[in-house]
C-alpha cells in the first residue's frame, strides 16, 4: 500500500482506550497467534477445500446479478439473503424455498454476520452502506464482495482498505473491467509499453441517458415493507423528498455520487489503469451543473472533471442529456459513448465496453483490438480459496483509488458557484484539455436547448490534495467532505 492516511480527516492523534492488564495479554496472546498461522494455515478456512457459503446483500436492483453468478458457480453455495425491504426479501427467498433450496433470511445486515455458517459478503446495497458492510465484514471473518463504488466518501474506502489488510480478508471491488485480461487489460499493457509513444490525455466518458426524477411538494411516506432506519443506516436519516426511494438515491448527496460515482467508476478505474497511477491526483477542478430540468436531485446530470496528474491529465466527462434535444441517441467521442479514450503521441485506445478495445494510429486507422474477459464473481471466488489478494483482478485498494477520485471530483463541484460562460472561459485559459472539454459540453447542451448564459454552470473549486496522506492542502471545507457525521451505530471505525 502506497499510503496509509491517519485515521481521521481532522485528525493526526490516535486515541487508544485504556484497557486492563488482563484483556491486554489477551489481545497480545490472540495476536501472536494469528501472526505465527502460516501461509497454508490461512488457507485452510471454510470454504477453501469445501462449499463457498454466500450472503448476499441488498437484492434489489444490481444484487440481482450477485444472486444469479453465485447459485450458478461450481463449489458456491447461497446460505443467506439479506435486504431491509421486507417486500423484496421475502419474494427472494420464496423462489428458493419453491426451488428445495431454502436460505436464510435477514433484514438486519448486523445479524446476518453473526451467522456462522456464512464464508463471504456479497453488498450490492446503496453507495452509503458500501464501506460499513466492508468493514464490519472483515471484522467479522468474512471476505466481501462489494459493489463500486466502494465508498461514498475518501475516509471511509481508505477504512475499507486498512479493515481487509488487518484482519487479511479478501475483497474484491465490483469494477469488472478489471476481468478483462484477453482485452483491457492486454490494450493497457500494449500502451504502457510504448506502442503509441506517451499518454497526452486519459478519458473517461460516461454518457448515459439520464431524465428527471420529478418533484414533489413535501415529505413523501416511506414504503411500509421497508425499515428506513437500517435503509439509512450511516447516512442521515432524512424526510423522504422524491417519488421514489429505491434508486433514485443516486442523485442525493447524502446517499449517492451523481453517475459520476455510479456508471462513472467503472470509467474513472480503467483510466487510472492506463495511466498507471496509485495515488490520487494532487490537483482537481470540475464544472457542471443539474441542467435542462428542476427536480429533487442534487448531483451534476453534465460534468466535467480534471485530475492532473504529473504523468498526463485525466479528463472525465458526465454527459445525462442526450445527443440534442428530443433524440434518442447519445454523443460518441472517437467511438465510445460509456467508455475511455486514451489519446498518445502516436494515436488513440478507444475502450468502448467492459470487454473490448481497439488501437487507431493518427490517420484513425486501426493497428490493433483486443477482446476477453473472465468471471469476476469466479475471480474473487479463486481469492477466497487461494487467500492470496494478488489473484483479486479488483483488489479494495484499487477500488477505493477509483472511487476517491470520484469524490474529490464531485467535492470540486459542491464547493463551486455559477458562472457566466465568459466567466468559465477565463477561469480555464490555463488548463487546455479542460477548457476543450467544457466547449464540447457548451456545444452539446446547446443542441439540448440549454442556454448556458441564462441556465448557467457552476465551477467547482480548485483543490491541492497530498496524494501520500489523501488530505486536502489549506481548504478546510473540502477537508469536511472527505467524511461525513455518522449516525450511531452505524459508525465506520476510526481505529
Amino acid at each position: 500500500m502506497k499510503s496509509v492516511r491517519p485515521t481521521s480527516p481532522n485528525s493526526r492523534r490516535l486515541m487508544t482506550p485504556q484497557i486492563s492488564r488482563r484483556s491486554f495479554l489477551r489481545r497480545a496472546a490472540m495476536a501472536t497467534t494469528i501472526l505465527s498461522l502460516s501461509p497454508r494455515s490461512w488457507a485452510q478456512v471454510a470454504g477453501a477445500n469445501s462449499d463457498i457459503r454466500v450472503a448476499v446483500v441488498g437484492f434489489g436492483g444490481r444484487g440481482s446479478s450477485h444472486i444469479s453468478a453465485f447459485t450458478k458457480m461450481p463449489g458456491v453455495r447461497l446460505v443467506a439473503l439479506c435486504d431491509c425491504d421486507r417486500k423484496i426479501l421475502e419474494n427472494a427467498a420464496k423462489r428458493f424455498t419453491d426451488q428445495g433450496t431454502p436460505v436464510q433470511s435477514f433484514t438486519d445486515y448486523r445479524q446476518l454476520l453473526e451467522a456462522k455458517n456464512v464464508d463471504v459478503i456479497s453488498s450490492a446495497t446503496p453507495n452509503h452502506w458500501h464501506a460499513l458492510n466492508v468493514v464490519w465484514a472483515c471484522q467479522a471473518g468474512k471476505d466481501v464482495y462489494v459493489e463500486k463504488p466502494v465508498s461514498h466518501n475518501v475516509w471511509e474506502g481508505r477504512q475499507a482498505v486498512l479493515a481487509a489488510r488487518k484482519y487479511r480478508r479478501m475483497v474484491q471491488a465490483g469494477t469488472q473491467s478489471r476481468s478483462s485480461r484477453d482485452g483491457i487489460a492486454a490494450a493497457v499493457a500494449w500502451v504502457k509499453a510504448g506502442n503509441l509513444g506517451k499518454i497526452k490525455v486519459a478519458r473517461g466518458l460516461c454518457y448515459k441517458r439520464r431524465d428527471t426524477i420529478g418533484k414533489v411538494d413535501g415529505p413523501q411516506p416511506v414504503p411500509p415493507e421497508i425499515d428506513y432506519d437500517l435503509w439509512c443506516g450511516p447516512a442521515r436519516k432524512l424526510p423522504l423528498m422524491r417519488k421514489r426511494l429505491h434508486y433514485d438515491w443516486h442523485w442525493v448527496w447524502n446517499t449517492g455520487n451523481g453517475d459520476l460515482g455510479n456508471q462513472g467508476i467503472h470509467e474513472m478505474d480503467v483510466a487510472r489503469w492506463f495511466l498507471g497511477v496509485q495515488e490520487l491526483s494532487p490537483r482537481i477542478l470540475s464544472l457542471g451543473g443539474r441542467l435542462s430540468y428542476v427536480d429533487d436531485g442534487e448531483t451534476p446530470n453534465t460534468m466535467v472533471i480534471l485530475h492532473d496528474y504529473p504523468e498526463a491529465p485525466l479528463i472525465f466527462e458526465v454527459r445525462g442529456l442526450p445527443a440534442s434535444k428530443g433524440d434518442k441517441n447519445m454523443d460518441k467521442y472517437k467511438g465510445a459513448g460509456v467508455g475511455i479514450v486514451i489519446e498518445c503521441e502516436g494515436g488513440h485506445v478507444t475502450v468502448p465496453s467492459y470487454t473490448a478495445a481497439t488501437a487507431y494510429d493518427r490517420d484513425n486507422k486501426e493497428i490493433k483490438s483486443w477482446r476477453g474477459a473472465e468471471d469476476h464473481y469466479a475471480n474473487f471466488i479463486k481469492a477466497v480459496r487461494s487467500r492470496k489478494s494478488e489473484d483479486l483482478h479488483a483488489d479494495i485498494l484499487e477500488g477505493h483509488l477509483s472511487s476517491a477520485l470520484c469524490h474529490t471530483g464531485n467535492i470540486s463541484y459542491r464547493l463551486g458557484s455559477r458562472k457566466s460562460p465568459a466567466e468559465m472561459i477565463e477561469a480555464l485559459k490555463n488548463d487546455r484539455d479542460l477548457a476543450e472539454a467544457f466547449d464540447r459540453m457548451a456545444q452539446h447542451l446547446a443542441r439540448n436547448e440549454v442556454d448556458l448564459s441564462r441556465e448557467m454552470a457552476t465551477l467547482g473549486v480548485a483543490l491541492r490534495m497530498n496524494p501520500t496522506t489523501e488530505q486536502f492542502i489549506q481548504n478546510e471545507a473540502a477537508e469536511a467532505l472527505l467524511t461525513r457525521e455518522y449516525r450511531n451505530p452505524f459508525v465506520v471505525p476510526k481505529v
